[in-house]
């Protein structure tokens, strides 16, 4: 036959779209021309697949081919175009059989030896084809088996080379499943996290860690340099709950979209710590192709971002919307991307550019250290639940040899204590409640609520904020054990909000 219509996927985002690779094998002058809005990667597979069939024993029609990439005004990009073209040129030109390459997926990129290497995005595929009613076999690169092996219903083989897949195809050599057994589907052990333990002193900050993981709350951290800001940060990783099986689907088909979806970190929770010096496009997502930035790649983790101020002001207020929404919608002339980006955002900041304010070694002036804090704007600041101050750390905690507290799997039992009662009251923590979800969960009674109403009026609190407490009020509780927030649940909230003032 002249026409073969491979079946192959795309990727929008964390969503994959169907793709028919049409390959039209005709007489006439020689030449080789790829349609259907494919960009730099996909124009160049014309070298790369003619190579490789060449290396595994094919001739290479010397006639004309056209390769249609439908729908035509989707955008194509990357190498995993190339299986599919290949297999495309041999069923029009009769080596292949057309029956069984039309009735599977195929996805992989080509080396000029006919090796199949490994393709970026192959786990958010994979999710995607299971997600339908009657998913079609697929076939993958076995450098991607690591990732596509924890998806279920769905049947993946997988190759190592063109040649295999020829094989199958011809009938020759069946393509083994991909396996999963126990030791496939097993959660793979977690690295060593840094204990809560390391910390000396910082009680009031250990305890705002606790909550902050306890409810999915937003943290910023306020102090001089040296008192222990990055240090509770990195440790809340430690404290948080495994993934679920639906979120460490979720997070790792965003890293492997990124290309860095890593085995040994399944099921733990990503933390992302870019530099200040980040752009806006590094953070959010864009750039070239529309990958996704860090928001995403911290989705169902932690985003920390050290010396907050540093960062530029349009990069900082471009994480007001997924702070609310949990996503991130990228818009560009020619393209829409939608990313999932529910992190959980934990900062830290010096009060002042030298950082020593409130004491004599601080020689910034009122108007220096005004200027520096509106570094960070008011919407942003709102949607920060957390603000606490880290004092310096004093001398009898630094030479105390014992133990500082409880250890982070004491503190993580709490925590996953008190998500199981959010999650059985309410289907989801307390952080990501709407405003009927908050009047229904996070009642406040007379009391905690004239006490909340002074507060609000006397820090001129927005509705945002007042809500805020309200759910911060509603994790402290879970931690307690209670059902009802009572005042010195409210109090505690409150407390956990009056880091930008001067201290005491």
């Amino acid at each position: 036959m002249s026409l073969a219509c491979i079946h192959s996927r795309a990727l929008l985002g964390i969503d994959s779209v169907p793709v028919q690779v049409e390959v039209h094998v005709t007489s006439g002058l020689p030449a080789f021309h790829i349609v259907g809005l494919p960009e730099a990667a996909v124009r160049e597979s014309r070298d790369r697949v003619r190579a490789a069939l060449l290396q595994c024993g094919f001739n290479f029609p010397n006639r004309r081919l056209t390769v249609n990439l439908a729908p035509a005004d989707l955008p194509k990009g990357s190498g995993r175009f190339d299986l599919p073209i290949a297999i495309g040129i041999l069923v029009a030109s009769d080596p292949l059989p057309a029956e069984r390459s039309q009735a599977r997926l195929f996805m992989g990129e080509l080396s000029l030896g006919g090796e199949l290497r490994p393709i970026r995005g192959a786990l958010a595929m994979a999710l995607a084809v299971a997600r339908e009613a009657s998913p079609p076999p697929m076939v993958m690169p076995r450098a991607n088996a690591a990732e596509v092996s924890r998806v279920p219903h769905v049947q993946i083989a997988v190759a190592g080379s063109f040649g295999e897949v020829c094989a199958d195809l011809n009938g020759e050599a069946r393509l083994p499943p991909l396996a999963r057994g126990p030791e496939a589907a097993a959660q793979t052990p977690a690295a060593a996290l840094p204990d809560l333990r390391d910390v000396r002193g910082q009680t009031q900050a250990k305890r705002a860690l606790e909550i902050c993981a306890g409810g999915g709350h937003s943290l910023l951290l306020v102090g001089p340099p040296g008192s222990g800001k990055s240090m509770l940060a990195q440790r809340l990783p430690g404290i948080l709950p495994p993934l679920s099986d639906a979120e460490a689907l979720e997070t790792g088909a965003v890293a492997s979209l990124a290309g860095r979806f890593d085995a040994a970190g399944w099921r733990t929770r990503p933390f992302r710590a870019p530099h200040h010096s980040a752009s806006t496009a590094a953070l959010v997502g864009g750039g070239t192709g529309l990958r996704p930035g860090e928001i995403s790649l911290a989705h169902h983790g932690v985003l920390f971002l050290d010396e907050l101020p540093e960062f530029g002001p349009r990069t900082l207020d471009s994480l007001r919307e997924p702070l609310e929404t949990g996503r991130i919608a990228l818009s560009r002339a020619a393209r829409q991307l939608d990313l999932p980006a529910r992190f959980q955002l934990v900062a830290a900041m010096n009060p002042c550019p030298c950082g020593h304010f409130g004491t004599p070694r601080c020689r910034c002036t009122p108007d220096i250290v005004r200027r520096y804090q509106q570094r960070l704007s008011g919407p942003l600041l709102d949607r920060l639940d957390l603000q606490l101050w880290v004092g310096p750390v004093t001398l009898d905690s630094l030479g105390n040899d014992r133990p500082d507290g409880d250890a982070s799997a004491r503190v993580a039992a709490r925590v996953q204590t008190a998500r199981e009662r959010q999650l059985t009251r309410q289907g989801c923590v307390n952080a990501v409640l709407g405003p009927e979800q908050i009047e229904q969960w996070c009642r406040l009674d007379r009391t905690g609520r004239d006490l909340m109403l002074a507060a609000a009026g006397r820090l001129h609190w927005s509705g945002r904020v007042f809500h805020r407490l309200q759910k911060i009020a509603r994790t402290i509780a879970d931690l307690a054990g209670e059902a009802a927030i009572n005042p010195g649940h409210v109090a505690q909230a409150i407390d956990m909000r009056r880091a930008l003032t001067t201290p005491d």
